[in-house]
């Protein structure tokens, strides 16, 4: 939708209510609402020609100019000329008009009817103001033009802002607009208010001399009145800033659990009239930072679980709207975050006002990306930040830019502004007492929960280069932030893969090599895995155990982990499902559900949550239990299976019946043929060479072998038991051995029975088959799902039936998820989808993994930390898997659930499996 009207206004029209302050819309709102402006670009793509772009946009992704990442050398250095044309009627001749911008990309040249209105402006992310009052042609047609320039006359903003690892834009990408209001007003509120009740102001004031009044009333968000209002009569004339103060009984306090809001009405009166009147919404809460110790929200200590965020969508870039804000949050929230640090530059407005409102701690921050501005430019942009931001209760602390980007000469700079005076830092830096290194190895932090005293708040960590990282070693670090009190928490880096559309190639989704596929949600908020395994892990409410058996009693301990919210404000309610015991089963499942009393439980106690159970539950396959918030978000969702995979009801019955099994060699291969299916096995290693029914021929080969260990084949038995035929074959190696027992028996599955030995470090353990790729069309399964797993990422899955189609989906490079190849948990059976046909693999080893195929590496690597070693074989149920790095750190690295499996000595690992074949 795009608005061709002059004017576009806000709140009030110019002939009625005129108190509040008139915002008129020059441009669009956001991306999806934007006005048509006459544009001139003056190199790259569209370039040379007057043309037209809609407004708020980035020009590349509107087709002009070049694009560039961050680390481009020599960047494009083009400028967009802006023109439009509005209306001033005479009336504003009285008034205050002020033009707005929210933000420009990078410096900003302003032009009314042809003349220069103020000095140019330099920095991409902030918001400024020119006064053009004395500019304006009233009643009559009036001509801005901004002249745009995506590289920066000044050294010091190119190198904080554009020598960057994100995206560099260019253009009008926020909205514009005329905020007009009396010659006397006030020009801003800043607010702080404490738990305790004591609300402070200070008014900021314009044109406003001695007999005027300030009064202010405090209400809720549905406009009733709290407690009395309050007022101060301005005595001289030279006061432009007056400070107020009320005290407010037991009000309702601002958290990231229970965002209360309140608003302040502020008017400017003379002679008891109301001149001009402006409204600032707050919340009362207290923020400490205790030294040595860690945050504190309204007395209670708090644990920051957070995530950063740049501002991007792929066919806007950093042009959005309030809808992708509520999108973003809501993920967040949904992964049960509490905090979000703005990486690495302030957000749109909107989204503070989200954080507000939906509850979630924020480290708002200038930009300076491993430089700073300098003191002269710097400052100001120090001050648009702060004016700007400083009334949000979400804001915890200032960043004063990002990984040595940090001028120290502004630290001083941000409480002149900011009536709260929070605190100032230093991502990545140990400053002051905090210690916020970025991408500390387990070790690390070990070492610093021993000797450190500073307090532990790493601002990026577990870095989620494609499918490493984030949720992979999270439990290890996030056990030990639980278990050492100097940890503050941290923000996992980062949350979305700031993927671009090339409109310059064919509108292909660009997230830049190995710089930006790092999303823990890819550009279009499709969820990876470790989505779902720091929802479990950093879930409020912490369960366990995680096994549940037949003596289980319907009991389950449970930990509040939230901060402020007795869990007798969530709600619980179960399930139990009776699943299929294969593929093929199509009998209608049962289902038992129930909801549960309320549960109270204190935050940071722990109790114990009784299902009450009914006695049926020994009919069932698996329990879920859900856990929902006061508002009605679901906190998570807990599967159990109620049975082992070798307590499964297996159907053993084969399709087709025959009353004895034989064999026959030839041309060295043994064929077994039971039950109108042939199996092949080569006689000089055992392994299986393929298997054919009547009218389908299966691939499946190469197996069963130990993954990952070269042995030699020592011998083939066979022999009969009664109608049964049973097939030996056994294998030594290099500190391994293997033993596999075929049975075929008339009107039964072909069973496998194996067990090894291995000894010392591996990456991983199990037996593999082969199968061709290129003939896997899906497969359907029963156990956890349905992403896959690492050894350092197995929370987050949910036990059950799954199905998916093959896909070789690369995390962060395409997004199709989930990925179809990789390790899967808790195998009972799985479905293998091919063009030859289906066929079935039951498993009865409890906890076995499924292996199917092999991911293919990303197509830009600079390390293998992020490559997961899998077996040569291309189907394997697995004992053991391998864990995955991150971009900096080898798995290793990790903590304790990141390292090698380790056998010390050959006691057998066994297991069966039951083949069927249609």
């Amino acid at each position: 939708m795009k608005y061709f009207v002059t004017l576009f206004i806000v709140l009030v029209s110019l002939s009625g209510y005129t108190q509040q302050t008139q915002r008129i819309y020059l441009s669009g709102t956001d991306k999806d609402h934007t006005k048509t402006w006459d544009f001139y670009c003056s190199s790259g793509r569209k370039s040379g020609v007057w043309d037209k772009i809609e407004v708020p946009s980035q020009w590349e992704l509107q087709g002009f100019g070049t694009y560039n990442y961050g680390w481009t050398q020599n960047k494009d250095s083009e400028t967009g000329t802006y023109r439009t044309t509005f209306d001033a009627p005479k009336e504003w001749k009285n008034q205050s008009v002020m033009v707005v911008f929210e933000g420009v990309m990078t410096d900003a040249e302003v032009k009314l009817n042809g003349t220069l209105i103020g000095a140019k402006h330099q920095g991409g992310y902030y918001r400024f103001t020119y006064d053009v009052q004395p500019f304006l042609n009233y009643g009559a047609s009036n001509i801005i033009e901004v002249k745009v320039s995506k590289v920066s006359e000044n050294v010091s903003v190119n190198k904080a802002e554009l020598d960057a690892d994100f995206w560099i834009f260019g253009g009008i990408y926020r909205p514009v607009y005329l905020a007009v209001s009396p010659k006397a007003h006030i020009t801003r509120v800043a607010t702080d208010a404490k738990a305790n009740g004591v609300f402070s102001m200070e008014t900021y004031l314009n044109n406003v001399k001695a007999g005027y009044t300030v009064s202010a009333q405090i209400v809720t968000l549905n406009g009733d009145k709290v407690g009395e209002s309050f007022f101060k009569e301005i005595r001289r004339n030279d006061g432009d800033t007056i400070a107020l103060q009320q005290v407010i009984d037991a009000p309702k306090l601002w958290n990231a659990e229970t965002p209360n809001l309140y608003r302040v009405e502020v008017s400017l009166l003379k002679n008891g009239e109301v001149i001009h009147r402006v409204t600032e919404r707050f919340g009362f809460r207290t923020i400490e930072i205790r030294k040595y110790d860690g945050f504190y929200v309204n007395g209670q200590k708090i644990l920051l679980k957070g995530i950063n965020r740049h501002s991007s969508w792929p066919e806007s870039g950093r042009c959005l709207s309030r809808e992708i804000h509520l999108l973003d949050i809501n993920l967040i929230k949904e992964m049960n975050m509490n905090a979000v640090r703005m990486s690495h530059y302030p957000p749109d407005v909107e989204f503070l006002d989200l954080c507000d409102s939906l509850g979630l701690y924020v480290f708002d921050e200038i930009t300076g990306w491993q430089a700073s501005y300098d003191t002269e430019a710097g400052a100001k942009l120090v001050r648009e930040t702060v004016t700007r931001d400083a009334n949000h209760p979400c804001i915890l602390v200032w960043d004063n830019g990002n990984e040595g980007g940090w001028n120290r000469e502004l630290d001083d700079d941000f409480a002149k502004y900011d009536l709260q005076k929070r605190e100032v830092f230093h991502p990545w830096e140990k400053f002051s007492y905090w210690d916020s290194k970025h991408y500390p190895g387990f070790n690390y932090l070990v070492n610093a929960s021993l000797y450190s005293k500073e307090i532990i708040l790493p601002t990026e960590f577990l870095h989620g280069l494609f499918d490493g990282g984030m949720g992979a070693g999270l439990d290890d670090y996030w056990n030990l932030f639980l278990q050492h009190p100097n940890f503050a928490g941290g923000f996992l880096w980062v949350f979305a893969d700031e993927g671009i559309v090339r409109t310059d190639e064919n509108n292909r989704v660009d997230a830049n090599q190995i710089y930006y596929p790092d999303g823990i949600v890819g550009p279009y908020r499709e969820k990876e895995a470790s989505f779902y395994t720091v929802r479990e892990i950093w879930s409020p409410i912490f369960i366990s155990p995680r096994e549940i058996t037949n003596q289980f009693d319907g009991k389950l301990k449970v930990e509040n982990r939230y901060d402020f919210t007795n869990l007798h404000q969530c709600t619980f309610s179960w399930k139990m499902v009776q699943l299929p015991s294969s593929a093929g089963e199509t009998t209608k499942m049962l289902e038992m559900q129930g909801d549960l009393a309320r549960f109270d439980l204190a935050p940071w106690e722990q109790g114990t949550l009784n299902l009450n159970l009914p006695k049926e539950r020994l009919d069932y396959d698996v329990l879920y239990l859900t856990a929902t918030d006061w508002s009605g978000r679901e906190i998570y969702t807990w599967s159990w299976p109620l049975k082992t995979a070798d307590e499964q009801k297996l159907n053993l019955e084969n399709q087709i019946s025959t009353n004895e099994v034989q064999t026959k060699i030839e041309e060295g291969i043994l064929t077994v043929i039971a039950n109108g299916i042939r199996f092949n096995f080569d006689e000089t290693s055992g392994y299986l060479t393929g298997v054919h029914s009547e009218t389908k021929d299966y691939s499946i080969s190469e197996g069963p072998r130990l993954a990952g260990v070269q042995q030699e084949f020592t011998g083939l038995k066979q022999w009969s038991e009664g109608k049964n035929l049973k097939l030996h074959l056994s294998y030594k190696g290099e500190g391994s051995w293997m033993n596999a027992t075929w049975t075929f028996e008339p009107g039964k599955l072909a069973r496998l029975d194996y067990q090894y030995g291995q000894k010392g470090e591996v990456d991983f353990m199990g037996i593999t088959f082969n199968y061709p790729e290129e003939k896997v069309k899906g497969m359907k399964w029963l156990g956890d799902g349905p992403y896959r797993v690492w050894k350092n990422r197995l929370k987050g899955g949910t036990f059950g039936v799954w199905e998916k189609a093959y896909n070789n989906s690369i995390t962060g490079e395409t997004w199709d998820y989930p990925e179809f190849k990789g390790y899967h948990a808790d195998l009972y059976w799985v479905q293998v989808q091919t063009q030859e046909g289906d066929f079935v693999i039951h498993n009865t080893k409890p906890g076995a993994f499924l292996q199917m195929l092999k991911p293919q590496q990303p197509t830009y690597t600079h390390n293998t930390n992020y490559v997961p070693a899998f077996p040569d074989g291309d189907i394997g149920i697995m004992n053991a898997i391998a864990p995955i790095g991150t971009k900096f750190q080898n798995a290793g690295e990790l903590g304790p659930q990141s390292g090698k499996s380790k056998q010390l000595n050959y006691a057998p690992i066994k297991g069966s499996l039951y083949f069927e074949f249609e």
